[in-house]
C-alpha cells in the first residue's frame, strides 16, 4: 500500500457562495411554508364569493413555461462550461423569455380576477391568501429575472469572466428553487383548493 493512498484527503472549506445560497433557499422555504400553511388553514373558509373553483383555471401554459426554464438554464450552464458563449447567451435569453411569459400570464390572470371576478385582497379570505401566496412567488420570479437579465447584459458586454461560473451556478440554483416552489403552489392553489 502506497503512502499517498493511505493519507486522508485534505479537508477544504465549502464554498461561501454555496453556503449562502443554501441558507437563502432554506430561509425562503420556511417563509413559503408559512404562507402555504396559512392558505391551507383558511381554505374553504370564505363566507362570500368568489370561490376558487369558480374563478381559477389551471395555468397550464404558464406552468410549462416556468418548468421548462429550469431545463433551458441547465442548457445555458452546459454551453458556458463548454466555452460556447453563443449557446450560453441563447439559452440564458430563452430562460428569461420563459420567466417573463410566466409573469405576463400572472399579470393577466390578476387583471381578470380583479376586474372581471371582483376578487381583491379585501374581498374575502380566499382573495387575501391567494394574492399573498401567488404574489410572494411572483416577487421571487421578478428577482430571478432581474438577476438573469443583469447577467445576460453584462455577459454580452464581455464583463462576465470565464472563472465566474460558480456565480452563475448560484443564480441557477435560485431559479430552480423558484420553479420547485411553483410546483407546490400550483398544486395547493389550482388543484387542491379548486376541488374543495
Amino acid at each position: 500500500m502506497s503512502t499517498a493512498a493511505a493519507q486522508p484527503a485534505e479537508w477544504k472549506m465549502p464554498s461561501t457562495r454555496k453556503v449562502a445560497v443554501i441558507s437563502l433557499i432554506l430561509t425562503e422555504s420556511a417563509l413559503f411554508t408559512i404562507f402555504l400553511v396559512a392558505y391551507l388553514f383558511y381554505m374553504g373558509k370564505s363566507l362570500n364569493p368568489p370561490y376558487p373553483s369558480k374563478v381559477l383555471e389551471f395555468p397550464l401554459l404558464a406552468t410549462i413555461a416556468l418548468l421548462s426554464s429550469s431545463v433551458t438554464i441547465v442548457f445555458s450552464e452546459k454551453a458556458l462550461h463548454r466555452g460556447n458563449k453563443g449557446g450560453f447567451h441563447f439559452w440564458w435569453a430563452v430562460t428569461i423569455a420563459l420567466g417573463a411569459y410566466f409573469l405576463w400570464f400572472t399579470a393577466m390572470e390578476w387583471k381578470h380576477l380583479i376586474f372581471q371576478e371582483n376578487l381583491t385582497l379585501a374581498t374575502n379570505v380566499f382573495g387575501t391568501t391567494f394574492y399573498s401566496l401567488v404574489g410572494l412567488h411572483a416577487s421571487h420570479v421578478i428577482i430571478g429575472l432581474v438577476l438573469l437579465t443583469m447577467v445576460l447584459i453584462l455577459s454580452l458586454l464581455g464583463k462576465v469572466p470565464a472563472d465566474h461560473t460558480e456565480h452563475l451556478e448560484m443564480i441557477s440554483w435560485y431559479w430552480h428553487f423558484v420553479d420547485a416552489i411553483w410546483i407546490v403552489v400550483v398544486t395547493v392553489v389550482y388543484i387542491i383548493s379548486t376541488r374543495t
